[in-house]
């Protein structure tokens, strides 16, 4: 009886009631991940990346540009691994890339990429299949 009012036991994180424990879960990922974009940050202020102000634009272009890497990762050999990290293949290690640029890039602008990821997720839950309609 109790496992079954601890399932139930829910919580409000403003896009509707969840159980408490994926609450936990979602915490959990937010704290890990804020912790990881001030790391991120720290080292590329430490190498030297920050040391001229960079456009909003440049940033956007070096994450694109990553994923640009990505999609000719697989195009060459999808599974092939990454000459830096070869326990991984390098399309993962190129969208590790991506996502390493905005997490340095929302740790210069002091963006909450954490609390929203976790919002749009609870959001795209509660959104009708293909949002719709929509083709892709």
């Amino acid at each position: 009886m109790g496992d079954e009012n601890t399932k139930e036991a829910t919580a409000n994180i403003g896009f509707g009631w969840k159980p408490v424990s994926e609450q936990s879960e979602q915490d959990a990922f937010a704290v890990a991940m804020n912790k990881m974009k001030h790391q991120i940050h720290e080292n590329a202020v430490k190498h030297g990346w920050w040391d001229n102000e960079r456009e909003d634009g440049t940033c956007i272009a070096l994450m694109h540009s990553e994923l640009s890497e990505c999609l000719e990762a697989m195009r060459n050999d999808f599974n092939a691994p990454d000459k830096h990290c070869p326990n991984f293949s390098a399309v993962t290690v190129e969208l590790a890339d991506c996502i390493i640029r905005i997490l340095d890039y929302c740790g210069k602008k002091n963006l909450p990429i954490a609390e929203a990821i976790v919002a749009k997720h609870q959001h795209n839950i509660n959104r009708p299949y293909k949002h719709g309609g929509k083709a892709f």
